[in-house]
């Protein structure tokens, strides 16, 4: 195929822009949304943090509340606590489940991880709220799913909620305005048996 000149490309480019200006003209809702970050593929939370990142970087305030994890330091958490007037970070879970091997207390854990999370929506001074591995939480039937999209549906306008975690289930995916499936295509725990790492993992 013949490479385009530039006088060709110039013209393809302004057609292209004149489309682009036509669809974004007609893009005028502004709301807070309800974000799924979910899949078996890594960068789930990560994404969802960047997104912190983001948010605080225009002064907002954010509210992160993890529920499986917490048994362990992170980066992330040590990034944040730098920035205690924009973001409040609880890591609240106290490890994988088959590591706690303790149902009743998991429920019970993921209760009180849940109850911050509906303060922190439900107060208009919080612009964004992390719901990390909240899916995770869902699977196990330690919260009633019905609960969450209660809680979802009545949020302030405004606000923007993230939900993480594996195994969304899907009365959440149909409930949220953007969903993003992280696929796995290689980890190298899998192929090259590489432990989770401090800045990639944790």
């Amino acid at each position: 195929m013949k490479p385009r000149t530039d006088a060709e490309h110039t013209a393809k480019m302004k057609k292209v822009q004149a489309a682009q200006a036509k669809k974004l003209a007609t893009k005028t809702v502004e709301k807070g949304l309800v974000i799924v970050h979910t899949g078996p593929g890594k960068g789930k939370t990560s994404a969802a943090l960047g997104m912190v990142v983001r948010a605080i970087g225009h002064g907002m305030k954010v509210g992160v509340v993890q529920f499986v994890k917490g048994a362990m330091a992170t980066g992330e958490k040590a990034v944040f606590d730098r920035f205690p007037d924009l973001v409040e970070f609880k890591p609240m879970g106290e490890g994988f489940t088959w590591d706690t091997q303790d149902r009743s207390r998991d429920i019970a854990v993921a209760r009180e991880a849940w109850d911050e999370v509906k303060r922190m929506i439900a107060d208009p001074g919080y612009a964004m709220v992390v719901a990390d591995e909240l899916n995770i939480v869902l699977r196990y039937d330690y919260l009633p799913v019905d609960e969450v999209l209660e809680v979802l549906a009545a949020k302030p306008e405004m606000t923007h909620v993230i939900v993480t975690g594996r195994n969304a289930p899907q009365v959440l995916i149909e409930a949220a305005d953007l969903v993003t499936e992280m696929a796995q295509v290689k980890h190298p725990f899998r192929e090259q048996n590489v432990r989770a790492q401090r800045g990639i993992e944790f």
